[in-house]
């Protein structure tokens, strides 16, 4: 049994299949952890939505935002990108299921010294910590009131997490952090608006994996999300977004070893657009 660890797919389904075959993927004895963003820019975000599905236990997948962004969009809130590739989606007579299953997913996964999350923690949270406020994303998306939630996860506000916080604003904070933070303070104040190299950081701000006392700095992040960044892998971080969607690469860790798989997707797959 093997667990392979595999970075953003965004509709990407022939190179994620041409990735499992190059690991020798066999779902009947290993599994896949998925870093989040299946879908959206990629051409066939459908095929890559119904397959992970398919692998029923065998694939483990956390949110990102772009699969957030379907849930959101599907459910008619917040701004439809013109260019986005989730329509066959939308359209597909299996939708209902689909969305229904993808909702459902976790946020943050935890699992022995592993902590797999889509984009990352906030400095002040532990490991403990995080899983717990992730579940509380977790319960509002799998629950009846899930439509209230969509309508109002989305906004870069407010951009830091304290303990008082309540109701949408605390399940906001909680989304960003571990959908969409690259950059924050040291305090924790977290920026939405640099997407590119550690080298753009704005000033006063670090890439949040940096952050002097991280309380998360004692577990192994598996996370994606930012394909500037390029494959790293340290000893308590393998981000493993390689940039497949940009022309780069989709990457696959094997965790037992260590040993890594990826295939180019250089040959025009994608469909790169900027949401």
């Amino acid at each position: 049994m093997a667990t392979y660890a595999i970075g953003d797919i965004q509709g990407c389904y022939d190179s994620f299949r041409r990735l499992l075959d190059r690991c020798a993927f066999d779902p009947a004895c290993d599994r896949l952890w998925l870093v989040g963003d299946l879908v959206n820019r990629g051409p066939r975000s459908l095929e890559t939505l119904r397959f992970v599905r398919s692998l029923g236990d065998a694939a483990l997948t956390v949110l990102g935002n772009h699969d957030l962004y379907l849930l959101m969009a599907a459910a008619g809130h917040g701004k439809r990108g013109k260019d986005d590739t989730l329509g066959a989606i939308l359209a597909a007579p299996d939708r209902d299921e689909l969305l229904d299953w993808l909702r459902r997913q976790r946020l943050c996964h935890v699992e022995g010294s592993y902590c797999l999350v889509h984009a990352g923690l906030l400095p002040q949270w532990s490991i403990s910590q995080a899983r717990a406020l992730a579940a509380e994303v977790e319960a509002m998306l799998a629950g009846d009131d899930y439509e209230q939630f969509l309508a109002r996860m989305w906004g870069s506000e407010p951009a830091s997490w304290s303990d008082d916080l309540e109701g949408w604003s605390r399940l906001r904070v909680i989304v960003n952090a571990m959908t969409r933070m690259r950059f924050c303070t040291p305090r924790g104040v977290m920026d939405f608006r640099v997407k590119g190299e550690v080298a753009k950081a704005p000033p006063g701000y670090l890439p949040w994996f940096e952050v002097p006392g991280r309380q998360s700095a004692d577990a192994i992040m598996v996370v994606g999300h930012w394909s500037a960044l390029g494959l790293k892998l340290t000893p308590n971080l393998y981000a493993l977004d390689s940039g497949c969607l940009w022309g780069g690469h989709l990457s696959a860790l094997r965790l037992d070893d260590l040993s890594l798989f990826q295939v180019d997707c250089s040959g025009g797959e994608s469909v790169a657009l900027d949401l």
